[in-house]
């Protein structure tokens, strides 16, 4: 190193010794000695509750080893694949027809270019954790990451029952349509695993009225594995009411909905059992007019299947899906080619949770919000619906999709501070496909140890550290664990 630098390395040493080689160290994020102490003292050691995730139960339940670190780490992550579409790699290097090796050479080649985009800190946190890789990934030493990941992956506390005890998970919620016959979460309750991997249900395709000959498929399908004839809407709600009841006799506990909006009730006269009769006999001429109508009256059915169960219900609002129709019928869908949409939330959503707190059937709730311009929106809704005993039965769940990264989630955390209780809060959730992505919850929990902290030094709250702490551990875990009936 050129002696004026060494000079000028070894004063900025002395004036912020806490800045100088501290990224992934062990106070990576932390920027006061209160974050810290929260970090190292109350919320580094907690079991992790993933109460919504996209792993596969099959995968769980088979216990395989991963074959190399692509399969594991790329395949299916839309993150890292926009990224590297972005960077004009082609395509048979993201969803193609290249090697495994030849892929992560190109991504491990586009690493470097992700600075400040939450991939950077991603990369590096997960091949720290469980790889103990500390060095920066580059093509320079791809393939020599690549063979040690390798080498790791086949061992057993690799495998995905392991990862999962290293990661020191206690539950994971799976995403699970209502024709699964869970047979994999069967075989994994009985398996003696030690960590609870419960269905959650999703019955999305049941709400989509104008899905045409896909519609259909599904229903006949619904039908089917229901044992119930479905002709018409309230033989529609007996087969869902059958698979809620079976999934609640497999450990459900959760239901889940991904929706652009809630829908609206409609002021329509038009006689669903009819368009709903017209649809299922091959006539979509009003399904799509009346497809909120028909999805709001089944969906608030379900919620109050879920009510009378004793399930939490969660909404994931606000993504505009498929954008990109030539690539869609290339690769399928989550494929990384939806975005952030600017749908109205705040009208629908209140009426709709009105409906149900009038039929005294409103469960405990969470939503999710897309669109950063409505967190303040989301943050005072679940304020008009608390109550009944129950501590936050309302949640704003935490930043999702494009919001899991710092500046998402803080803003999530800020709206929910300043418009509700930010110690009633449920905290983080993984929401993806990976088996490595666990340590999102510790870059979660680095930022609420960092956000108090900061506010403890500045004068903002006070230097009560055992109280403090208490609440980062809630937000952390204990909120979750006493908030989900599992």
């Amino acid at each position: 190193m050129d002696k004026n630098l060494q000079q000028q390395a070894a004063v900025s040493k002395q004036l912020y010794p806490q800045q100088i080689n501290s990224f992934l160290s062990d106070d990576f994020l932390l920027q006061t000695d209160t974050a810290r102490q929260l970090y190292h003292d109350y919320a580094k050691g907690l079991p992790i509750i993933d109460y919504h995730c996209h792993l596969s139960p099959e995968v769980i339940a088979k216990n395989e080893n991963f074959q190399n670190m692509t399969q594991i780490w790329l395949a299916g992550d839309h993150y890292k694949w926009r990224a590297l579409r972005t960077l004009g790699i082609e395509e048979k290097y993201i969803t193609g027809n290249a090697s495994d090796e030849e892929k992560f050479v190109k991504w491990a080649e586009a690493v470097p270019y992700t600075m400040r985009n939450p991939l950077y800190h991603w990369a590096h946190m997960e091949l720290k954790n469980p790889f103990g890789i500390t060095d920066l990934l580059t093509g320079d030493n791809a393939l020599d990451v690549y063979e040690h990941g390798n080498k790791l992956l086949q061992q057993p506390n690799f495998t995905p029952q392991g990862l999962l005890k290293q990661f020191n998970v206690e539950m994971v919620g799976t995403t699970d349509d209502p024709i699964d016959n869970l047979a994999y979460h069967q075989q994994i309750a009985s398996s003696g695993l030690g960590v609870k991997v419960l269905p959650s249900f999703r019955p999305d395709k049941a709400l989509n009225l104008s899905g045409g000959s896909g519609f259909r498929t599904y229903i006949q399908q619904l039908s089917e594995v229901s044992g119930v004839e479905i002709t018409s809407i309230d033989t529609l709600l007996e087969a869902l009411q059958q698979r809620v009841d079976f999934f609640h006799s497999n450990g459900c506990r959760i239901s889940d909905h991904g929706l652009s909006c809630l829908p609206p009730a409609g002021n329509t006269s038009a006689n669903l059992e009819q368009i709903f009769a017209a649809v299922l006999a091959g006539n979509d001429q009003d399904a799509e007019k009346y497809g909120n109508e028909f999805s709001y009256h089944v969906l608030q059915e379900l919620c109050k299947m879920y009510y009378q169960k004793g399930w939490v219900q969660q909404f994931h609002v606000g993504a505009l899906r498929n954008t990109n129709t030539r690539m869609l019928q290339v690769n399928g869908p989550d494929t990384g080619y939806d975005s952030i949409g600017d749908f109205p939330q705040a009208a629908t959503m209140a009426a709709f949770f009105n409906d149900l707190e009038d039929a005294g059937q409103l469960t405990k709730t969470v939503i999710y919000n897309l669109n950063p311009a409505d967190n303040a929106a989301f943050a005072t809704m679940i304020g008009n619906f608390q109550g009944g005993g129950i501590k936050g039965k309302m949640q704003f769940g935490s930043g999702w999709w494009f919001l899991d990264q710092l500046e998402g989630m803080k803003s999530q955390m800020d709206a929910l501070s300043s418009m509700g209780l930010i110690s009633c809060f449920i905290g983080m959730l993984t929401d993806s496909r990976s088996f490595l992505s666990y340590p999102r919850h510790e870059y979660f929990r680095r930022l609420v140890c960092n956000i108090f902290g900061n506010d403890v030094e500045q004068g903002l709250l006070p230097a009560d550290i055992p109280w403090i702490g208490k609440m980062v551990q809630d937000i952390c875990y204990y909120n979750a664990k006493n908030y989900f009936p599992f």
